[in-house]
């Protein structure tokens, strides 16, 4: 399908593709914007690329986030979600149900996300950012990704699930080996979600054995929802294991994008890096908060919304969706749509009217959207403070991003700076503090 235009469809989900999408996508909402196309995995599936069009998808209850819905074909088996998940018997998440069971489960950790227990968790995220950078401030450089953006969020949902910090090292390889895989061969991630798995059971039957009378204040969420579970809230030993493994995978990999895309936009932005490190200089927060918001929209994390299958035969944006069709919203070119935003491809960290919609929209709005964005400005407020003349190390043009379908994410993100004077140098790890 090539839309109105008589030009060809551009090459889609090529490396090339994968270093900047969104001329692709540029096209695609003007001459194809609900396409028809078929993915690396063989999968065929919808793509929706303007804004108002993705909003109202992203609502619509005819699109089922239950992989039942779709009848896959031989080639596509299993290839339509986390790679492992249905073997690991980790599927009764909040990426694969509807309502009733939706609700259910979202109310049950909704508790670990409100504004005042994400408040409360702000010191340790602050700690977890300085001691992540006194590790290798004196060096003078460091690789972002590795050494800052993948661990910091790592520690924190650990922290926040129960993970006691003894094993939060086992989780980071793993999540490491989840990363390293996507765009290339589906065993390893599968390797991984076997591991957390086995993990996870072992971790719940543990604190179900220990867990006392009454929460205490600041229970951890795996603890909730054992105790959930064991007071007739109906949540078995899988959906258990299930819900902490998909707040545990989605809870750190959007939030190492952000930090690390939101970094690589701001050190080739120099007039906007300079703007939020005066204002950060003034004590003034305002610039930060808008700024993370549109680094989100710009160059956010999520590439592509996760799965959704029509239940019926239904049409958006003119065109024509079968039953049983995946269908799979794309926020990156939503978000650069010129029909919602003006000047769409420019990045303006004081940009008032950006309702992006990088956390999605509806009822399947990110749980952890407050989580990300606290680590996202704590992440970014203390490098430019710390690190105030940090610069990318390398040609933009040798870096490379990842080529999974959902996530947007650099490889690698070499960066130097002047060792500030009081450097801590090689200080412990945040798993011992």
């Amino acid at each position: 399908m090539t839309g109105s235009s008589s030009a060809p469809v551009p090459e889609l989900f090529s490396w090339e593709f994968a270093s900047d999408p969104y001329p692709a996508y540029a096209w695609l909402r003007e001459h194809a914007p609900v396409h028809r196309t078929r993915l690396p995995s063989g999968v065929e599936a919808w793509l929706v690329t303007r804004y108002a069009d993705a909003k109202e998808a992203l609502a619509d209850p005819r699109l089922s986030k239950n992989p039942a819905h779709h009848d896959e074909p031989a080639h596509a088996k299993g290839k339509t979600g986390i790679p492992g998940e249905r073997k690991a018997e980790l599927m009764t998440h909040l990426l694969n149900i509807d309502p009733p069971d939706h609700t259910r489960l979202r109310r049950l950790v909704s508790k670990a996300f409100t504004p005042r227990r994400v408040a409360e968790f702000a010191p340790r995220v602050q700690e977890l950012a300085d001691g992540l950078i006194d590790r290798f401030a004196a060096t003078g450089s460091a690789d972002l990704i590795h050494d800052f953006a993948f661990p910091l969020p790592i520690y924190a949902i650990c922290d926040l699930l129960g993970v006691p910090r003894e094993d939060q090292d086992d989780f980071r390889d793993w999540a490491g080996m989840m990363i390293r895989h996507q765009g290339g061969p589906r065993g390893g991630v599968a390797r991984s979600v076997k591991k957390m798995r086995g993990y996870l059971a072992d971790l719940i039957h543990r604190k179900r054995a220990a867990l006392p009378p009454e929460p205490a204040p600041g229970e951890d969420l795996i603890s909730g929802l054992i105790r959930a579970s064991d007071h007739g809230e109906h949540l078995t030993e899988n959906e258990a294991a299930a819900m902490a493994f998909i707040l545990l995978f989605a809870g750190f990999e959007t939030t190492v994008n952000l930090i690390g895309n939101g970094t690589y936009a701001l050190l080739t932005h120099p007039g906007q890096r300079e703007r939020l490190q005066t204002s950060l200089a003034a004590g003034e927060r305002g610039l930060l908060e808008t700024g993370v918001e549109e680094l989100l929209r710009y160059d956010g994390p999520v590439e592509l919304a996760t799965w959704r299958f029509a239940t019926r035969q239904l049409t958006i944006g003119g065109q024509d969706v079968a039953a049983g069709d995946p269908v799979l919203v794309v926020l990156a070119a939503a978000d650069r749509d010129p029909e919602r935003f003006t000047d769409p491809d420019t990045l303006d960290l004081a940009r008032r009217d950006s309702q992006h919609l990088g956390y999605g929209h509806g009822i399947h709005y990110c749980l952890g959207a407050p989580l990300a964005r606290l680590e996202g400005q704590t992440a970014l407020a203390t490098l430019l403070t710390r690190l105030p003349d940090l610069r990318l190390a390398a040609d933009p043009a040798e870096l490379r991003w990842r080529g999974g379908l959902i996530m947007r994410g650099l490889r690698t993100l070499p960066v130097s700076f002047t060792p500030p004077a009081s450097s801590a140098g090689n200080g412990p790890s945040p798993t011992q503090k």
